[in-house]
């Protein structure tokens, strides 16, 4: 129950509350953290992202459930929040994407893109009659041979990390991550220790058919999702390394 003083102020987007807080991107930024976890690890090969597609029902299709999607031929995204602002988001990306091209007859710079974004974002806590996107994004790519990952929030913030996740499992993914992770990774590595992440996140309840990877190589700059054989074969490893009582 909120105190009576700060009931005034969450009713509209565009007062702020006497101590300076803005309620509604507050409100907005619970919807992400309620939202699947989605993980982004940067390396010396590349860049990945990874998802937990939360399948909640065995009479749910898997492949119905889409947290990863490729923006352009260099970049991709990964969701969390949702699922209907994110999408929103992933199409006017792509279209900033063309117009880049189109304009310059050349792709689009990560960052750029990702500030094209969070700009958008920031709008919709600025004026009324609107509500912030419930939704952040992990927006990775390869520029010019440099791995790029950008974290994008309800207020229209942008950071760029070596290692982040969003969701209801950022704490347990941050921790592996803040004690494991070295850049020096190949992909495969990169991917087991996201997996990882997922799993010690999801608390361990994760298979093949909710596991989503996107894949960057610096060799070969071209986004791309796993096929669910290649998923399949990292799963196994995690959980075959999962010692017996940690398991469900």
């Amino acid at each position: 129950m909120q105190p009576q003083y700060q009931m005034g102020y969450d009713r509209a987007i565009t007062v702020f509350s006497p101590d300076g807080r803005l309620y509604q991107v507050e409100y907005a930024r619970e919807a992400v953290k309620r939202g699947t976890t989605a993980v982004g690890i940067k390396c010396s090969e590349g860049v990945i992202l990874l998802v937990d597609k939360r399948v909640s029902s065995r009479l749910l299709e898997p492949a119905s459930i889409e947290k990863i999607y490729q923006i352009d031929e260099h970049i991709g995204v990964a969701s969390s929040g949702l699922v209907g602002d994110a999408r929103l988001l992933v199409d006017r990306a792509r279209v900033e994407a063309q117009i880049n091209r189109v304009s310059y007859d050349e792709s689009i710079e990560v960052e750029s893109l990702a500030k094209k974004i969070c700009d958008h974002m920031q709008v919709y806590t600025q004026f009324g009659g609107a509500r912030p996107y419930g939704t952040a994004l992990l927006i990775a790519g390869i520029y010019e041979g440099e791995a790029r990952l950008f974290e994008t929030d309800p207020s229209g913030t942008l950071l760029e990390y070596k290692a982040t996740g969003i969701g209801i499992g950022r704490p347990a993914v941050m921790k592996i991550f803040e004690e494991e992770y070295r850049h020096e990774m190949t992909i495969p590595e990169a991917i087991h220790l996201g997996l990882r992440a997922l799993h010690a996140a999801t608390e361990g309840k994760f298979d093949v058919q909710t596991v989503e990877i996107g894949v960057i190589e610096m060799k070969n700059p071209i986004f791309r999702k796993m096929e669910a054989d290649e998923v399949k074969s990292f799963v196994d490893k995690v959980e075959f390394e999962t010692p017996e009582g940690e398991k469900e």
